[in-house]
């Protein structure tokens, strides 16, 4: 099989698998929420054909977060996350661009305007990136990233989570989403988790332990499935838009 993405027509997607654009217990959502009504369109070719990215692109280390800072190891829980990129009919998604971004074990995210008093770890930076097998296989080494509170309400926490992008076959399936992990009992508190209207969307966001990928004495791992646009499609993170 080519490493090479397969372009065509996108399937539109459905809306209603996406959490309303008003949602005031989300209060920045208030003020990004649109006035007027999303317009869908059919998709042209600058929506299904690039960009293209392959492994020459990448570093030795871009997709291992725990050695990528420094080359000293980063402090905290060793996990591999890993999975299949696919695409509306189940077909796996090959070459395509996927990023991560998280907060370190502490939960605190190493940027300026993160004011969390957590102490950052100088071994680690919480960016990785790699590109999809011929199967769609991604994975990554990292740490399981800290929960953390954020001025929602009185006192509202994020779950743990890993933001992810993934540029598809082309424009038109980017998808920028958040992974969470089995059993963190913060999921349901969350108030940007509770805007989505479905529980089975949710479901589609929580990564289930994978003892099968650990490896012993060094690391659990965590398989995280992303679909991109039709019905089956991972859940968009909350945004004002999205093609």
């Amino acid at each position: 099989m080519s490493d090479a993405p397969t372009t065509g027509p996108l399937i539109a997607r459905n809306r209603l698998w996406h959490p309303p654009a008003y949602t005031p217990g989300y209060k920045t959502s208030v003020t990004r929420a649109p006035s007027r009504a999303l317009v869908a369109m059919g998709s042209t070719l600058s929506e299904e054909t690039g960009p293209a990215f392959g492994r020459d692109m990448l570093g030795e280390l871009d997709n291992n977060l725990i050695l990528n800072f420094t080359g000293q190891p980063a402090i905290g829980e060793r996990i591999i996350v890993h999975g299949r990129v696919l695409d509306e009919t189940a077909r796996p998604v090959p070459g395509v661009l996927v990023e991560i971004w998280q907060a370190n074990a502490g939960g605190r995210y190493r940027h300026k305007k993160d004011g969390y008093t957590a102490p950052l770890d100088p071994n680690f930076g919480g960016c990785g990136r790699t590109v999809t097998n011929a199967e769609g296989r991604y994975e990554f080494l990292t740490i399981r990233p800290g929960a953390y509170p954020w001025p929602n309400g009185v006192n509202d926490w994020r779950p743990m989570h890993i933001h992810v992008s993934v540029f598809g076959s082309g424009f038109g399936q980017r998808l920028i989403t958040q992974m969470y992990f089995e059993g963190d009992p913060l999921i349901k508190r969350c108030p940007i988790v509770n805007t989505i209207p479905d529980p089975a969307a949710i479901d589609r966001l929580v990564a289930p332990l994978d003892m099968g990928m650990a490896i012993p004495m060094d690391c659990l791992a965590y398989r995280f499935d992303i679909v991109l646009r039709g019905r089956r499609q991972t859940h968009f993170e909350n945004r004002r838009e999205g093609m």
